[in-house]
């Protein structure tokens, strides 16, 4: 008995990673795809922010914003575009851009006058998809 629940642990162990390593990968190919809203004329920030969501969920990112910068905020989920809504608020949860108004952009550019700290939510276009991995890219013009 003790054998075959060992073995059962193992089995289930490796069933797990075998899906992580497939989310991870997920992953990987939905970012490139989010790449090419990030044109040439911007630079990443060096970042892949990444969540795994189901349904209503929500991710959360924190970043600074630097004043005097140009950014672009690059939003991606599934292997079609418009598949991620994102928001940004400032520290005080005041809504500074959505993209839900403007056909669920898949990118969006940000000119930033003063430093802030921003709250980046992303939730899938359930309209879409019901999971899948979400991919924010931030680019700034040099």
């Amino acid at each position: 008995m003790k054998n075959i629940t060992y073995k059962f642990m193992v089995l289930l162990l490796l069933l797990i990673a075998g899906n992580s390593n497939n989310t991870y990968a997920q992953c990987d190919t939905i970012a490139s795809i989010c790449k090419k809203n990030i044109s040439k004329q911007f630079l990443s920030d060096g970042q892949e922010y990444r969540a795994l969501l189901i349904e209503e969920e929500t991710a959360e990112f924190h970043l600074t914003l630097y004043g005097e910068s140009f950014y672009r905020f690059a939003a991606c989920s599934g292997l079609s575009q418009s598949n991620l809504i994102f928001t940004v608020y400032d520290k005080d949860r005041n809504e500074l851009f959505s993209n839900k108004p403007y056909s669920i952009a898949p990118y969006w550019d940000f000119k930033v006058t003063n430093t802030l700290d921003v709250l980046i939510e992303a939730n899938l276009n359930l309209d879409k998809l019901s999971s899948g991995c979400a991919v924010l890219l931030i680019g700034f013009k040099p």
